[in-house]
């Protein structure tokens, strides 16, 4: 039997929203039910808007600070609403917004009310709080982040230090869920594991490791072997680990080392348990024991291992009890989206967008191209930090292109595109840079229409909501 804090609900939640008046929305109000809804509108609304995003602007520069003594003073300003929120915890280099997407369509299908927070914004700063799937509104998200910055303010009166912009929207996550009263929420870790905000929970239902590569050295350590200690730093005592089965030694040694010392049980993601993986009818299909066959709509190759993680997942709660029938899991998974992985936002030409950004993507990458893709003339547009190994992707992925288009994304970090045109010559001979993402996209559609090419637009996730609105632009 499932805990009474686990129960479905089959009534809209009370009390902590604020009251619905007739004929008003419901509205977040401080920290408080109060009669009448209230709310910032008007001018007012416009600034607090102004006055929340300069203040996260402003937060931005102190850039990132791991660690959890900051974010524990937050919370413990804010209640430790946190505690109160049964809570999976999901680190990794690839697949985590993927995973959680897929977790959440899941425990939707089996009828509970689940929050997911994942980073970073992609299109919307409003899609990284997300309840059943339903994005948080711009008023709320507003009143949250208010809420969390007079917790700061006071924070900063008693002398302590400033909470760095990724904690102050780990908090606000943390506050929407408890006043929505979600069931169980997602986490998706914002950079490692052990010194990242979201790792603030005491004992998440479950830690899942998604794959593990080189990313975020300078923070996270030089090599394999340190990078997964860092993200294994998720996993807690007496816990339940789902991890996407390494390729690399170094990896393994580093999880399995992790979950002898906190007594955690440790279940491999094998991509080996998905049989018969093929493309039809625009989804990728595979069969899982009992399950049987599953038609994702999510077609990127990597897809496959992210979705045993999310049914391992599935598995394990079901051992604790949670009530999650076969039926849930397999409608869950084929119905699930995530956003800018391998996502086709247009169909005439063929125009496609990915978030890979190092080598272990590109190679996943790369194989779903070649799964069912390589059959037609592709044109690359790509922008890449330049933190990134954006050399080895490019040789992974440059002899499949047959033009490849360079861009400059709109990020402080990025590369300038003239520079990785310089780069990518050494893979490709067909390299032209475009000052303007919206012209790159322009030409890209125009040529694509006369040879019947596919467009593939990746490298970083920074970009991919310039490149979804150029097009929009242009057909």
């Amino acid at each position: 039997m499932k805990q009474q804090n686990m129960q479905k609900k089959t009534q809209n939640p009370k009390g902590l929203l604020g009251k619905k008046g007739k004929g008003e929305p419901e509205r977040l109000s401080g920290g408080e039910a109060q009669a009448g809804g209230g709310g910032p509108s008007g001018e007012n609304g416009r600034q607090q808007k102004e006055n929340i995003q300069g203040y996260l602007g402003e937060l931005q520069k102190l850039g990132i600070v791991l660690g959890l003594e900051s974010m524990r003073n937050l919370m413990e300003e804010l209640g430790n609403v946190q505690d109160r929120l049964p809570a999976i915890h999901v680190a990794g280099t690839n697949g985590k917004g993927s995973v959680c997407a897929m977790l959440s369509s899941i425990l939707c299908e089996a009828g509970y009310k689940v929050g997911t927070y994942t980073s970073p914004a992609v299109f919307s700063r409003r899609e990284q709080y997300q309840v059943n799937g339903e994005a948080i509104s711009q008023e709320n998200l507003e009143e949250i982040l208010a809420e969390v910055k007079e917790a700061c303010e006071r924070l900063l009166a008693r002398g302590r230090a400033q909470p760095t912009a990724f904690e102050v929207e780990t908090a606000a996550a943390f506050l929407y869920f408890c006043r929505r009263e979600c069931q169980v929420i997602l986490l998706e870790a914002g950079m490692g594991g052990e010194g990242d905000a979201t790792n603030i929970i005491r004992k998440p239902l479950a830690s899942i490791l998604t794959s593990i590569s080189m990313d975020h050295m300078k923070f996270l350590g030089d090599s394999l072997g340190e990078i997964a200690r860092a993200k294994a730093g998720i996993i807690k005592e007496g816990g339940v680990a789902i991890v996407a089965e390494p390729a690399q030694e170094e990896v393994q040694q580093a999880i399995e080392r992790a979950c002898q010392e906190k007594h955690a049980g440790l279940v491999y993601a094998k991509e080996g348990e998905a049989k018969g993986v093929s493309l039809k009818s625009g989804r990728l299909c595979f069969s899982y024991g009992a399950l049987g066959e599953i038609a994702l709509s999510m077609t990127g190759f990597y897809q496959i291992q992210n979705s045993i993680c999310a049914i391992k997942a599935a598995e394990a709660l079901q051992d604790m009890g949670w009530e999650i029938p076969a039926s849930a899991v397999k409608k869950g998974l084929e119905k699930s989206q995530w956003e800018g992985r391998f996502s086709i936002l247009c169909q005439e030409p063929l125009f496609i967008i990915d978030g890979a950004h190092n080598q272990d993507a590109a190679e996943k990458l790369q194989k779903t191209l070649k799964m069912g893709f390589t059959n037609r003339k592709i044109i690359y547009i790509i922008g890449v930090l330049a933190d990134k190994e954006y050399g080895k992707m490019l040789d992974k992925m440059l002899p499949l292109a047959w033009k490849v288009f360079t861009i400059t994304p709109g990020n402080p970090r990025a590369l300038h595109g003239r520079e990785l045109a310089e780069v990518a010559k050494k893979y490709h001979r067909d390299i032209t840079f475009f000052p303007e993402i919206s012209e790159a996209v322009r030409q890209s559609l125009e040529v694509a229409a006369k040879e019947q090419a596919i467009v593939l637009a990746f490298g970083s996730l920074s970009y991919l909501g310039e490149i979804k609105k150029a097009l929009k632009e242009n057909i």
